[in-house]
């Protein structure tokens, strides 16, 4: 009832539009005289010939209605006249009159019923899985149903209209009726040249129809469509970050097409080798070495003029110490030390001894007891993460001792501001043997009156005080050192005599040489 609206047709006619499915509401539109005797219904046909389906009494207050099929159910005539059809069809389509009787006269009023139907939303159907650029190709087919009557669909790319164009956009229109509901299909056949610009580009159209309250639009959803297109540019890519190989890594070479769909296979060229390797779009080196360094690149296979280059450096570093490794030198003699670098760039070279950063690289013209220790030259490319290198310099500073009537002598002077512990070895192709002696460190004063002493000169006395203790080790180990050689020596060898004799000598001679070497020392 809500969509029947009435339009005048023309003098004593009116249309009456109607909704799908709704009632058809048809008023009476002659007054109802006085002396009425009964009113009716009626539709024509095509050819003219009237069939009646409605009859009221006036006087009975009786309704009767026609057995016409169509109409079977669907009828309700009021007491002013007023014919309704329910849930109406398009068949409705007609001409009806209404007819009011009297003893004398008839009196006839005609209204035209016109019912419309709203096509379905619109679909695109039968998609094109992807579209190749410069190919016509159909894109798919837009279609809306159950529509009265048909309406017409429109295509739109990204929004605005697309019109037929020759060779690049074909548009076919065609509609078809249900023979039962009287229903039109419309479908729109949608062919197109698409380019790299319809990328992502939305596809939509739409149905336009007519209904009871004037002419409508509905549209469809969106679709997108996968554009396909060749291959205009290669590029090389290399894994991990070129500025960061070295010696031992793998290298992956991947080249890519920034065509839709990329290609799967390429033609990989290493360096020197003009023959191009057939692989997919990564290419692997494993345990690459310096010589590896060089120009690498990627073509198509069909079309090798496209081709990508890049040029790979494979890091290296080499370090050279020497000496190396354990070294043992006579104090007073010079020993030239170098540390020699190789590597692809710059590298950094940084010495250590005794787990401690020395300001410059170690030189010995003279070497003394303090420069033995544990050296070690380092070396690092700094951009290149993982690359570096390092060797060790062990040095060992002895003292020949003089043999002078079948001793030894080893004699070393310190000043110490604390307690330490010296350690003497003696060692020779028959036996080593260590002893240490525990060194106290106390001040002295210059003479006896010390308490005359003032405080100033007090403190410059205690800062001279410090004793340079000289400390004949030597002479205490060297005896032992010598008894025991003595006893090996006669007991694995009687060549023995072709060796340097040891005598120990006796305790007074040795107490002596101590204090005579005291007195000298101090």
């Amino acid at each position: 009832l809500s969509h029947s609206s009435f339009f005048p047709q023309g003098l004593g006619w009116y249309t009456v539009n109607s909704a799908y499915g709704d009632t058809i509401v048809m008023p009476c539109r002659v007054d109802v005289p006085q002396n009425l005797m009964f009113g009716k219904w009626k539709y024509e046909k095509a050819d003219g010939s009237p069939v009646f389906i409605a009859f009221r009494s006036s006087t009975k207050k009786s309704v009767h209605y026609d057995d016409v099929p169509e109409y079977k159910d669907r009828l309700s005539l009021s007491e002013n006249y007023t014919l309704s059809i329910s849930n109406a069809r398009i068949s409705d389509k007609k001409r009806f009159v209404c007819m009011l009787v009297t003893e004398d006269n008839v009196f006839e009023a005609p209204t035209i019923v016109k019912v419309f139907k709203q096509p379905s939303k619109p679909e695109i159907v039968s998609k094109a899985p992807f579209l190749e650029t410069e190919q016509l190709k159909k894109l798919g087919d837009c279609v809306s149903k159950d529509s009265y009557p048909p309406g017409n669909i429109t295509w739109y790319r990204g929004g605005k209209v697309l019109q037929s164009l020759e060779g690049e956009v074909v548009i076919i229109f065609t509609k078809k009726m249900d023979p039962v509901t009287q229903l039109y299909t419309m479908t729109s056949s949608l062919e197109y040249k698409t380019t790299k610009a319809d990328i992502k580009m939305p596809f939509t159209c739409s149905v336009s129809y007519y209904g009871p309250s004037g002419q409508k639009t509905v549209h469809s959803e969106q679709a997108v469509f996968d554009i396909y297109y060749p291959t205009e540019q290669v590029t090389i890519q290399v894994l991990p970050p070129k500025n960061a190989i070295k010696e031992g890594d793998n290298i992956t070479l991947k080249c890519l097409g920034n065509g839709n769909p990329p290609p799967e296979e390429f033609l990989f060229y290493l360096p020197g080798q003009p023959e191009g390797i057939r692989s997919s779009n990564t290419y692997t080196l494993t345990d690459v070495r310096r010589n590896a360094t060089g120009d690498y690149k990627c073509s198509l296979i069909d079309k090798k003029s496209m081709i990508a280059s890049t040029t790979i450096t494979v890091h290296y570093l080499d370090l050279s110490l020497n000496p190396s490794g354990e070294v043992t030198k006579q104090i007073g003699d010079a020993l030239p030390v170098s540390c020699t670098i190789s590597a692809s760039r710059n590298a950094t070279v940084v010495w250590m001894k005794d787990n401690t950063r020395l300001k410059s690289s170690p030189s010995f013209s003279s070497l003394h007891y303090q420069d033995a220790g544990n050296y070690v030259c380092e070396t690092a490319l700094q951009e290149v993460e993982g690359l570096k290198k390092r060797e060790s310099l062990t040095l060992i500073v002895e003292e020949e001792s003089p043999y002078i009537n079948g001793r030894y002598y080893s004699k070393i002077i310190i000043s110490p501001e604390e307690n330490v512990t010296l350690t003497c070895t003696a060692e020779n192709q028959l036996e080593r043997t260590v002893n240490s002696l525990n060194v106290s460190a106390i001040s002295i004063p210059e003479h006896d009156e010390a308490d005359e002493i003032s405080d100033e000169n007090r403190e410059k006395v205690n800062d001279q005080a410090k004793l340079i203790v000289g400390i004949v080790v030597g002479l205490l180990l060297a005896a032992l050192v010598a008894g025991v050689v003595y006893w090996l020596y006669m007991k694995k060898s009687k060549t023995a005599s072709k060796h340097v004799n040891k005598d120990l000598g006796n305790l007074e001679e040795n107490k002596k040489l101590e204090e005579n070497n005291h007195k000298t020392e101090a």
